[in-house]
């Protein structure tokens, strides 16, 4: 077990404030491997004083040297990519090659596509007789997630510093070694001091003195939509900005005359990735009534083969609420296709990939994010039925449609009331904005769409 000390605080690494320590599972045999500080007041307040110090020069450094730092950040990324895919896989519990190919590999696309959007971006135009100019909006307090902890990181991060912020980030508990990487990468790649800086806590601590200090401009937090109220009512009671990624119960809409058994393979292996750990995963399989039995039978069967191919679950914590949502399933009427509460291991925190059928849309496991290995199969009469089960939770992230024509997709897709909609497996695209409708948040990541999230407008008349 390695005990790691201080905060990256203003180009440095720090000794807490105070000796509070956290420590970190490794729960796929449930060995404590790690503890990080457990930063305090204090702790919050010295980061977002040195982001404050280190604004005004961040701020005015040209766009070009703001994209040439994020491409050492890239580049550096690169080069310890081996060492952040094992680092994700020892405190997250995802599969080796899962943690190369997604939990490594798209921060660093996404890092290398804000060091082009910096270089590339009208930080001014012109319209009629003004000139509106596009600045930084401050300061960042950066509150990030478990489930993807380092792109969930770099999706507030490097969008911050293309637009000129400076950045505290508070990482996710259960996940503090690959921020703590993070850190040691920004300082490798020559990004000046007090631009980024990292204090490990608890989010009833250090989440909320992040939240609530006056020094800070904006509040961009990912996570769970009631923890998201909260800091939202802080954020707006103190009028200053807040993103919100919250969370969701994402359609998979299967219209009649699509291809049945790959919209169903697609649709279970969506779920099944990262242990089901994801906001925008298709919890929810939609299938017209006619073709329904085979698309259970196809959907159990995928979900068999995975068996030990998906990793454990994040903490004891969030295998018990997804062994809840399991039986709260059976108690409400719900048939187990495939899986069920028990575990597939003597040790480590893992659920069985389950797949639930007969479920309706008013049963709980049709309408709460369960955030585990768990697929509820829907049926519906017809489009219009399908549109009204779709729409019919509080959340809107994410969906897919797959119809055997790809302009009847599309049009049942305009219909849909969420923020990203996959058409016959379209592939994830990290320049397209990402965010929800309704409940599943406020403003937008990735992209230009998530740069914007970070500059405040400013107009000069002639």
């Amino acid at each position: 077990m390695k005990a790691h000390d201080g905060m990256y605080i203003d180009g440095a690494w720090r000794p807490a404030a105070g000796p509070g320590v956290i420590e970190v599972v490794n729960p796929a045999d449930e060995q404590v491997i790690a503890t990080v500080p457990a930063g305090t007041v204090e702790d919050v307040d010295a980061a977002v004083r040195a982001a404050r110090a280190a604004l005004p020069g961040w701020a005015a450094t040209p766009p070009a040297e703001r994209a040439a730092r994020l491409a050492a950040l890239r580049d550096v990324l690169v080069a310890r990519q081996d060492e952040i895919a094992e680092t994700v896989t020892a405190e997250l519990g995802s599969p080796p090659k899962l943690s190369q190919t997604v939990h490594a590999g798209v921060p660093i696309a996404v890092t290398g596509s804000y060091a082009e959007l910096a270089a590339t971006y009208a930080f001014e135009e012109r319209t009629g007789n003004s000139t509106v100019l596009h600045e930084p909006v401050g300061v960042v307090g950066a509150i990030t997630p478990w489930n993807y902890p380092l792109h969930q990181i770099v999706a507030k991060t490097a969008p911050a510093l293309a637009a000129g912020c400076t950045v505290v980030v508070k990482p996710a508990e259960d996940t503090p070694l690959v921020a703590r990487l993070f850190a040691e990468a920004v300082h490798e790649a020559g990004i000046p001091a007090g631009v980024f800086n990292l204090v490990t806590g608890l989010g009833p601590v250090a989440g909320r003195a992040l939240a609530e200090h006056p020094g800070v401009d904006l509040v961009s937090f990912t996570g769970s939509t009631a923890v998201g109220r909260r800091i939202g009512a802080i954020a707006s009671g103190m009028v200053k900005k807040v993103a919100l990624e919250l969370g969701g119960k994402s359609a998979n809409v299967i219209l009649a005359g699509a291809d049945l058994a790959r919209a169903v393979n697609v649709g279970v292996a969506n779920v099944m990735s990262n242990s089901g750990q994801t906001c925008s995963a298709w919890t929810r399989m939609l299938v017209h009534h006619d073709q329904y039995d085979e698309a259970v039978e196809l959907a159990a069967a995928a979900a068999a083969k995975y068996g030990d191919r998906i990793g454990p679950l994040v903490s004891a914590t969030q295998r018990d609420r997804v062994r809840g949502y399991i039986a709260k399933g059976v108690a409400e009427g719900a048939r187990l296709a495939a899986g069920g509460p028990d575990s597939p291991h003597e040790r480590g925190y893992y659920v069985s990939p389950t797949v639930f059928a007969d479920v309706t849309p008013e049963m709980t496991i049709a309408q709460e994010e369960i955030f585990g290995p768990v697929l509820s199969v829907l049926r519906y009469t017809d489009e219009e039925d399908a549109l009204r089960i779709a729409n019919g939770t509080v959340y809107g992230l994410a969906g897919a449609v797959w119809a055997a024509d790809e302009t009847e997709a599309v049009a049942f897709a305009r219909r849909m009331e969420t923020g990203q909609v996959d058409i016959n497996g379209g592939r994830f695209n990290p320049l397209a904005p990402f965010g929800g409708y309704k409940q599943s948040g406020v403003g937008r990541e990735l992209g230009a769409h998530g740069l914007a999230e970070y500059l405040q407008t400013k107009s000069f008349q002639f």
